[in-house]
Formats: C-alpha cells, sequence, structure tokens
C-alpha cells in the first residue's frame, strides 16, 4: 500500500486533479502543490471559478454545446448561416473550428463516437436529435467534421446512411486532416483547408 504523502484534503486534492485528460499523479502532485502555496491567487479563485461552472453551465438543448444559456450563444446568435450544420464529436473540436474562423454555420456535438469495444452505440451519442435537425426543410448541408480515427470513420458512414433518407446534402472535411488526427490539436490553417476542401459523401 502507497504510503500517504500529505492529509487526506490535499490527497483527494491530487487524486481529483489526476483524473484531468493530461495529468498523470506526478504532474497532479505539482498542480496540486502550486495551488496549495498560492492559495489566495489561485485555490480560492479556482475553487469560486468550479463552483460558478457546476451552478451555471449547462448543455445546449439544440446542439450539444455548453454554455450558460440556452440555448448556446452560437445557437441563439441571428447572423449565423442556419442552412449549415457542422457535426463534430466533442466541444473541444467546436472550440477549435471557432478558433479557426471557418465555420459560419450551426454545429451539432454527438458527444464522442461509436466504438462498440467500448460499449458506446449508436443510443449513447447525441445522433437523434441530428437527425431531426437534418430534416427541417431550412437546411441545406451536414458537414461530417469527425476525427480522422478508425472509430470517427465509422460513425460517419453510419451518420450518412441514416441522413440519406432525407433531403441533405453530406459533406465530409477533407485534406489536411492526417489518418489519427484529432480536429482539437490541429492548427487552425490545417482546419480551414479541410473545412474548405470538404467532399460530397
Amino acid at each position: 500500500m502507497q504510503k500517504s504523502i500529505a492529509g487526506p484534503e490535499i490527497e483527494r486534492l491530487i487524486k481529483l486533479l489526476s483524473k484531468l485528460p493530461g495529468l498523470g499523479p506526478r504532474s497532479a502532485r505539482k498542480a496540486a502543490l502550486a495551488l496549495v502555496k498560492r492559495r489566495e491567487d489561485m485555490l480560492l479563485p479556482l475553487a469560486d471559478a468550479l463552483h460558478e461552472a457546476v451552478e451555471k453551465i449547462t448543455e445546449c438543448q439544440q446542439c450539444g454545446s455548453i454554455d450558460t444559456c440556452q440555448p448556446c450563444s452560437i445557437c441563439a446568435d441571428t447572423r449565423r448561416d442556419r442552412t449549415t450544420i457542422v457535426v463534430i464529436e466533442e466541444v473541444g473540436d467546436l472550440w477549435a473550428l471557432e478558433r479557426a474562423g471557418v465555420v459560419n454555420g450551426q454545429y451539432h456535438v454527438i458527444g464522442g463516437h461509436l466504438s462498440p469495444l467500448d460499449g458506446i452505440g449508436p443510443n449513447d451519442l447525441n445522433i437523434p436529435k441530428l437527425v431531426e435537425r437534418a430534416s427541417d426543410p431550412e437546411v441545406t448541408e451536414i458537414i461530417l467534421a469527425l476525427n480522422a480515427t478508425v472509430e470517427g470513420q465509422s460513425t460517419v458512414h453510419y451518420i450518412k446512411d441514416l441522413l440519406t433518407p432525407i433531403n441533405v446534402a453530406v459533406s465530409e472535411i477533407q485534406k489536411g486532416v492526417p489518418m489519427g488526427g484529432e480536429l482539437d490539436y490541429l492548427d487552425e490553417g490545417t482546419l480551414a483547408t479541410a473545412l474548405k476542401s470538404r467532399r460530397r459523401l
């Protein structure tokens, strides 16, 4: 059994931090130490921000993104093109595309990808709502901007089959996204090229 290095409160903080993406036990210990050392200007503001996030952040009932309003600010923006919906896996992908400034349409976050080995099927993703939105006569194109992984491409084909009976064009982002690439890690130029070079499915 590993010996405790600090009190239970600090151990809990380290354990929770280690669950964050990119933070292992060692990085979590460093982060916890930095927070504790800078209690006034880091730890307390972070605690306040986390509490406020729990109270105010919600999932958009229309697109599946997160925001502090319902619907989210993107869905509510009347200046955006409502004829196009860009489908992505996670909210981080939406943020990446917004940073690139290449999308003026709507978004739809499906919340992951199909992965039978992990027990993730169609019912575990926000796909039925996408089909409902694609059926709106105002929508003329669905752009599938899923990650270039095996699971991402399987999900692309599944969604394409679902949308086939609907009178809507279905495209997929193309050049610039390497196989295995995840949108959130790509630079803005690559994302812009991938979106502009999309191909009809």
